[in-house]
């Protein structure tokens, strides 16, 4: 599984954006797709994840500002984020997870995000 990033940039606060990920390779074996992110200083967190069933999950800081959703004919993820907060600031990585025998985690290069105040 290959997984490319794509639509980070900086943007004030308040502001929107919208990442994309492309998943190619063995996408049939893919279980669920997620962001994660990790600001300096600190660990990577989950940010949303999206199921192969559509089930969405987030993290407590970005609900109903964050989005995820999925174009399944593209084979991509999106986040569409709104009202960004100068602490959204981080990298952002798009993370695949196939679960068979054990878990397995791929990972997209990250995009980095920055929320200027």
């Amino acid at each position: 599984v290959q997984l490319v990033e794509s639509g980070g940039g900086l943007v004030q606060a308040g502001g929107s954006l919208r990442l994309s990920c492309a998943a190619s390779g063995s996408i049939f074996s893919i279980n669920a797709m997620g962001w994660y992110r990790q600001a300096p200083g600190k660990q990577r967190e989950l940010v949303a994840v999206i199921t192969s069933g559509g089930s969405t999950t987030y993290t407590d800081s970005v609900k109903g500002r964050f989005t995820i959703s999925r174009d399944n004919a593209k084979n991509t993820v999106y986040l569409q984020m709104n009202s960004l907060k100068p602490e959204d600031t981080a990298v952002y990585y798009c993370n695949a997870k196939v679960v068979a025998a054990t878990v397995y985690d791929y990972w997209g290069q990250g995009t980095q995000v920055t929320v200027s105040s």
